[in-house]
């Protein structure tokens, strides 16, 4: 995957300022500020610019062009922003400020620390062109949210979240002939399932036919409820393993995903490889698919417009949503029900802190900011009972910087192994994600290192599927190449011997098939050919278990038990599915089934 450069120009800002006003049919696009009211800067010298800021994922480095005294264009040159959320906040922040020649604009919600690279960018470039403080400042603050026009809505059914279970259910309400708005808080969709692999667990799917890989749901329930310590609610388990087929057959035939057919990945926990992979790796692709068909079905998507509370009406029924927009009150009335896909709360610090202390600020988070749990508030505001809370899952292999999830490091899927910090293995690498992290946080540095060779590379390609990804890991010292296992454990001061023993001594016992050491699980590759790899990696908050209990019909349930009228819940906001710990790739699986069960149900 090469570095894109996107090029900005006058023409282009246009066009993308009318794409930003339609949102739908009720909504209109209101840009504070405008040409005219723009401090005139006759005193920036012509010339074309550069600046670097970080962003949310590394560096951001662009370039800004002057002409006749104007912003006349600005470039994105290089970065490593998330696909869909951060690069497109950049675009959407260069075409305003392109378009009313200022650099004072409002950052995107969702997508803060992307939005302040691109500002404060375009300011540092400006500083060198001449520009004053009162230009940099100057006029009222341009915005890239979509104003509703209208006090009150009516639809047939809202959901609130635009993430994978929010779209599902969206979509799947409206084939069934409702009328839909989806609410979303930030300015993209996609919520978690956009930074996500992708990766979704399907027992019986045709690419494990094709593979010859022999499962079952029985089998996928035993590793599920497994995984979860056996604490999971077995009933749900069992909708979301009987319904995977069906839910994975409407992504391919009626979403049109694209799926990976000469790849199928055994995540940690589970007895077989069962997760198939979208085009690309990423969430990103089943997203833009949701997106796009719940459009061509003429459901509403008002983004920039955060529920706030649920309302109730004599009966205990939910019947509407309250919601803000640009700072005013929005009453959206549903004639159906309700659908909360708000997802989980691993990026709020203090709810986890509530419900564990054991995961404070020392954890950085693989999730987008949005994760701050406000359907689990809301819901709970009505009485609705919670279920797990206490069970918060980090990943065990991410940015030690930044705390983003890496997926070079999926080479570990394919047979790369943990070294510590005095050059030994520690863990089964194959294993549950909570028992992984907790070993790796339990090592003197609280970190640790990935290591393969090309016996593993030739296997996944991750560092080529994730070339964006792993040069910036390169950039950065976390991860290193390199023709010896000597030249690997130099890089990161780990002791050499120590550290080549380590790997020879795996490498002769997994030749009889098995590894005698630590009983690592999936296939067992050895590390003996070059080039090879090593990477700094440690966990990061990744997802939170607990949440809104839910029926098999995706129906809330109350703390008396009972269910609460027209109100359901899909996805990571909902508890109960995965017990104490989640396995890697059930999470897209049950935001498709619970999302399309819940919107079955309530359009019935």
């Amino acid at each position: 995957m090469k570095t894109k450069n996107k090029i900005l120009s006058v023409i282009l800002a246009t066009f993308m300022m009318f794409n930003l006003v339609a949102c739908g049919q009720n909504g209109t696009s209101e840009t504070a500020g405008s040409k005219s009211d723009a401090v005139e800067t006759a005193g920036l010298k012509n010339g074309t610019y550069t600046a670097s800021q970080q962003g949310h994922n590394g560096p951001v480095n662009l370039e800004v062009s002057v002409n006749e005294g104007k912003i006349s264009n600005i470039t994105v040159i290089s970065h490593s922003e998330t696909p869909g959320l951060g690069d497109s906040a950049m675009e959407k922040l260069s075409a305003l400020m392109l378009e009313n020649n200022s650099v004072n604009a409002d950052v995107i919600a969702g997508a803060t620390f992307s939005s302040n690279a691109i500002i404060n960018g375009v300011k540092e470039a400006l500083t060198k062109a001449g520009a004053s403080e009162e230009f940099l400042n100057s006029g009222e603050k341009i915005s890239a949210v979509t104003k509703l026009d209208k006090s009150e809505y009516s639809y047939d059914v809202i959901v609130i979240g635009a993430g994978g279970a929010g779209l599902s259910a969206a979509v799947e309400a409206a084939q069934n002939g409702a009328s839909v708005v989806v609410l979303e808080k930030t300015s993209q969709t996609g919520g978690n399932t956009l930074v996500s692999g992708g990766g979704i667990n399907i027992p019986g799917s045709d690419v494990q036919i094709a593979n010859g890989i022999e499962d079952s749901v029985e089998k996928f329930i035993e590793d599920t409820l497994k995984g979860g310590d056996n604490i999971n609610d077995k009933e749900l388990v069992g909708v979301v393993a009987n319904n995977a087929l069906d839910a994975y057959n409407w992504l391919v035939n009626d979403i049109h995903v694209e799926f990976m057919q000469d790849r199928i990945q055994q995540f940690g926990g589970h007895s077989v490889p069962r997760a198939v992979i979208p085009v690309g790796n990423k969430g990103t692709e089943m997203i833009k698919k949701l997106e796009t068909k719940s459009k061509e079905l003429g459901v509403d998507l008002y983004t920039n417009t955060t529920a706030t509370q649920l309302i109730v009406d004599e009966n205990s029924a939910v019947v509407g949503v309250y919601a803000e927009n640009d700072g005013n009150k929005i009453k959206f009335n549903s004639n159906k029900g309700v659908i909360i896909a708000t997802g989980g709360f691993g990026a709020n610090i203090e709810m986890r802190v509530k419900y564990n202390p054991a995961y404070n600020e020392d954890y950085k988070t693989t999730c987008v900011p949005a994760s701050t749990g406000d359907g689990i508030i809301m819901a709970e505001d009505i009485g609705a009972q919670l279920v797990d809370m206490e069970y918060i899952q980090v990943y065990p292999t991410c940015n030690t910087q930044t705390g983003i999830i890496s997926y070079v490091a999926n080479s570990r899927f394919d047979g790369a192994i943990l070294i510590n910090g005095d050059g030994k293995r520690f863990i089964d690498e194959m294993g549950r994600r909570d028992i992984i992290s907790n070993a790796i946080t339990s090592q003197e540095e609280k970190f640790a290192y990935l290591v393969w060779g090309q016996e593993i590379e030739t296997v996944g390609n991750m560092t080529k599927v994730h070339e964006k990804e792993y040069k910036e890991f390169v950039n950065s010292d976390l991860l290193h190449k390199a023709e010896t296992l000597e030249e690997l454990a130099e890089f990161f001061n780990i002791d050499k011997d120590s550290f080549v023993n380590s790997i020879n001594e795996y490498n002769n016992d997994i030749a009889d098939g098995s590894d005698d050491a630590l009983k690592r699980g999936g296939t067992l590759r050895t590390i003996s050919q070059g080039p090879f790899y090593i990477q700094k990696v440690a966990p990061s908050t990744h997802h939170t278990m607990g949440g809104i209990k839910i029926n098999v019909q995706g129906q809330v349930i109350s703390t008396e038990g009972n269910i609460i009228p027209n109100l359901y819940a899909a996805g990571e906001v909902t508890g109960g599915i995965h017990g104490t710990n989640r396995l890697g790739g059930n999470a897209i699986t049950d935001i498709v089934v619970m999302g399309r069960i819940a919107a079955q149900n309530l359009t019935k």
